[in-house]
This record gives structure tokens, sequence and C-alpha cells, in this order.
């Protein structure tokens, strides 16, 4: 039977008891059926998954006893950041939980020209804490034993101007350059821009050229921005990082 993987934001090693959050109690306890002395795998984003057992189960927590600890290796060497231009709802979810099981080491959420997305300083506190939530999620499935970093939103024009990726790409339809012609050298850092609903305008993609981007046309049809920046990371993923 597989064991369930939660996330814990505290320190662990073997020997130490975890308290578990009320939301995965809810989960073990009354959807999984667990209970005192079952087995749970937990992890901290440090890089290792810790082998658990409950010790104690309540209605607002549980506590589970780490028994041992070892590493996982299952990051890309591509280092990919994801700066997506802030989609509305259920689109940006998608984006992000997809993301983080492609293998990206970071995430952005970006503001353009076309952002249809409103978020006020209070507004924006809580979409950033569900969006972490999200890809601690996608964690929990996919395997992953460290969370992408998820920045707090920002203008494009900030993005741009602080981004230090070895290789930075927009992805823009209209570009002479395709992934074939890339040559991506080994473990490389890559920014990866990709544009909201309607896309990136010609003020959007003159900042980011201006900031060392370069235009990356993937194929002869236009993506949705929920499928663009997943299928070119998968591409980038199969060329140069998990299987390359």
């Amino acid at each position: 039977m597989r064991t369930t993987r939660c996330h814990v934001d505290q320190p662990l090693a073997p020997g130490a008891v975890a308290t578990l959050s009320e939301l995965a109690t809810g989960h073990l306890v009354r959807v999984l059926r667990l209970g005192v002395g079952d087995p749970v795998l937990l992890f901290n984003g440090d890089g290792h998954d810790f082998a658990a057992r409950l010790v104690s189960v309540g209605k607002r927590g549980a506590e589970a006893e780490v028994i041992d600890a070892r590493p996982v290796a299952n990051e890309s060497p591509l280092r990919i950041t994801l700066a997506q231009g802030i989609a509305r709802g259920d689109k940006m979810d998608w984006v992000l939980q997809k993301a983080t099981e492609l293998g990206v080491a970071a995430i952005s959420p970006v503001r353009t020209e076309r952002t249809e997305v409103r978020l006020d300083a209070e507004r924006a506190g809580k979409r950033l804490a569900h969006w972490q939530g999200v890809v601690v999620s996608a964690c929990e499935q996919s395997g992953r034993a460290r969370l992408p970093a998820l920045a707090d939103p920002d203008s494009l024009a900030n993005y741009a101007a602080a981004e230090s990726a070895d290789v930075k790409l927009v992805l823009d339809p209209n570009a002479n350059l395709g992934l074939g012609d890339l040559a991506l050298p080994a473990a490389a850092a890559v920014a990866l821009l990709v544009g909201p609903e309607g896309g990136l305008s010609e003020r959007d993609l003159a900042t980011a050229q201006a900031a060392g981007f370069r235009g990356l046309r993937l194929g002869p049809r236009i993506l949705r921005t929920e499928t663009a920046g997943l299928a070119a990371i998968a591409a980038l993923q199969a060329i140069y990082g998990d299987l390359g």
C-alpha cells in the first residue's frame, strides 16, 4: 500500500515528533481512516523524505514520530523559473500545479499590461497563500521533496530587471528562435516568461527583450496561457533536463 506523503513546516529528524496540520489530519483520519501506529511519509522541503508513524490523533491535529530519513534525488538538473503572467482563477492553479509536477525550480507570478487579475495588498497575500498550498499539494502527490520557490506577485518590469538566469526566454509565437535552435549548457538556470490570457503586449515584449529575454516560438499554433508554459517546460525537460 502506498504511504501517504504530508508536508510539515518544521525541522524534522529521526526521533522528532511532528505536529500535523488540521487539514492534513482530516485527510489522514477521516478520508484514509488511518490511526495510531499507521505509517506516514513526511517532508519539509529540505530534500528528504521522513518515514514516520502516527502516535496521537485528535480532532484538531495529529502527531507523528519520525523513524528515519532518506534523501530524495528527483530534482531536475535544469533549473527552470516559470515567470507566469497572472491568469484568472483555476487557470493559475492549474499552471502552478502542473509546473511543480514538471519540476520547475521557481515560480514568479507577474503582472503584465494585459493581466486582468487585480490584487491589492490583502488579496495578494491571500492569493499567495492559496498558491503556496497548490504547490505543496503538487509536491506531496509528485514525490518532490523540495518546494519550488514561489515569489510574491510583481510587475513584469521589476521581475525582468531582477532576473539573473543563464538563459532568459519569452514565449512569442512570432519569434524566429525554436526549441531546436537552443543549445543550453549543462545544469543551466533558465527563465521562461509566459503571458496571461491576452498574451504579452508589444510593450511587454520590449521590456523583456531589453532585460535580455529572447523570443521563443513553440510551433505553428497559438497556445493558451495554461498550455503554453507547460508545453515549453515539458519540452525543455525532455531535451535538457530530466531526460536529456
